[in-house]
């Protein structure tokens, strides 16, 4: 549990116990800008509110895919038992918006299963707790949610891709990024519905990313070091012209791409699954696992991941709110299938908008409150279009003071474009949609390439900054940095 939902909890309790000594029924007010009143029942309000009719049904929809056995939350929410003894923490958590996690603000973007709940909906959680939790009449009660067998959300895949041994995450107090060859031996193109991936240890992984890199390629890499897997915060883990595939993070539901779209594995390709384990104070060992979802007919479009953003960062010490911007109109028509922004720890909002030829302007996504740990895509309800000529603009903002808590430098420092969590990123990832011909793909690719040579640029010179930091130390050389960049990388 968040530091700040303990001290919440705490506020809750000893509210609760001195109205409770007390015997007066006055409402439960705490900070304003953690959770709102909880409002008491009159005698103009309708009928008590119950776990049956009224609670269940609003954590089965919003709640259960996560916290559920097996899964990445902390507590499961399926049984009344499980929502009273947690009743405090739902009513903190969905009162303040920290749960479910859902950063976009509405209005900005038409999303696929916007996982928020509305006033009504919290209301009720919030006159429950005050209520005394009832658990109402049994008939009420909804089914409890079924999820396919194996623990896969998606259920049983076509291939299951496990790392070939556990992994020891060693007590280092650093970021580590350890990538792992899951061998395929294609003799043709594979192509792909969905991926999944399954942590083995859902305390050890913040996020996971899958790519796909020449078999002979990602072997020689794998073969250079002793350990399962090879490190790999700044170093290849995808072949020239390659794409990330798919990002895992806390939360995450996997979906189907539409259908006729799919993902493209060339034959002669393996998968590198790269993992990102925070500072432990103590070894763990994880093992995970990667689905896949193989499309059953021949495919018309293909979904592929191209970065846009801001690279030349550099924030000052003590700036509260330090201003980032990005611009670039392209040069090609885009449909985009959905988008994932993304910042560090002292990124504090983005917004990314879209300004069509003829002046009209489409907003793609406005995160107000960002949190490193809840980076997720966002699908669109329908493909985004945009024609040749558009201007994709974003604006972020960064707290690089003090007072910012997440802040990793005490006093802070300034902070440079890098994929190191005390580093910096601003950029947001989008998916497009190509036709499955030769002519598309081709623009495609040079509008990619055009894309990256900022990014590039980036990392030699965050190459050329480590290289002088550690005397010359050939480890840190700018060809072993830049030798085949896939920027999906470091969230």
């Amino acid at each position: 549990m968040k530091p700040a939902v303990k001290i919440y909890r705490v506020i809750i309790v000893l509210v609760i116990i001195v109205t409770a000594s007390f015997g007066v029924g006055i409402p439960v007010s705490l900070a304003t800008d953690s959770i709102s009143t909880f409002r008491q029942t009159g005698s103009n309000e309708p009928s008590e509110v119950t776990y049956t009719k009224d609670i269940a049904p609003i954590l089965n929809k919003n709640c259960a895919t996560c916290h559920r056995p097996g899964q990445i939350a902390p507590f499961s929410l399926l049984t009344y038992q499980d929502a009273a003894t947690h009743a405090m923490e739902i009513a903190w958590a969905t009162s303040s918006r920290y749960m479910p996690p859902w950063k976009a603000a509405p209005g900005y973007g038409e999303f696929k299963n916007p996982r928020q709940l509305n006033e009504q909906e919290i209301a009720l959680i919030e006159r429950w707790l005050n209520e005394g939790t009832p658990e109402g009449n049994p008939a009420d009660l909804p089914p409890t949610p079924k999820f396919p067998e194996g623990g896969w959300q998606l259920g049983l895949p076509d291939l299951i891709l496990k790392v070939p041994e556990p992994y020891t995450v060693k007590a280092t107090g650093i970021d580590q990024y350890q990538c792992f060859v899951l061998p395929l031996n294609l003799p043709n193109d594979l192509y792909i519905r969905a991926i999944e991936i399954k942590p083995g240890n859902s305390k050890a992984v913040h996020h996971a990313v899958v790519y796909q890199a020449a078999s002979d390629e990602a072997r020689r890499w794998d073969a250079q070091y002793p350990d399962v897997g090879y490190p790999c915060l700044e170093v290849p883990k995808s072949h020239e012209g390659g794409y990330g595939l798919y990002t895992w993070t806390p939360g995450t539901s996997p979906d189907y791409l539409p259908d006729g779209v799919v993902r493209l594995i060339p034959k002669g390709s393996d998968i590198i699954l790269e993992n990102h384990y925070p500072p432990t104070a103590n070894e763990i060992t994880d093992r995970s696992t990667v689905a896949i979802y193989l499309a059953k007919t021949e495919p018309q479009k293909l979904a592929i991941e191209i970065p846009f953003g801001q690279p030349n960062l550099s924030i000052p010490p003590g700036e509260p709110r330090y201003k980032v911007t990005a611009a670039m109109t392209i040069p090609i028509d885009l449909q985009i299938l959905d988008i994932m922004p993304h910042m560090h720890l002292l990124g504090r909002e983005m917004k990314v908008t879209a300004t069509l030829p003829d002046g009209t302007v489409k907003p793609m996504i406005w995160i107000k409150d960002w949190d490193r740990n809840w980076q997720m895509e966002y699908q669109y309800k329908e493909p985004l279009n945009l024609p040749k000529g558009t201007k994709l603009e974003m604006v972020a903002y960064f707290d690089n003071s003090r007072d910012n808590p997440r802040n990793p430098n005490d006093p802070p420092k300034r902070v440079t474009w890098g994929m190191s969590a005390k580093d910096e990123m601003c950029d947001f990832i989008i998916t497009l949609i190509v036709p499955n011909n030769q002519e598309e793909l081709k623009q495609v690719n040079e509008f990619y390439s055009q894309v990256l040579s900022e990014y590039e640029a980036a990392m030699r010179a965050r190459a050329r900054r480590l290289h002088a930091a550690h005397n010359g130390d050939p480890t840190f050389a700018a060809a072993k940095v830049s030798d085949s960049l896939q920027l999906r990388t470091a969230y």
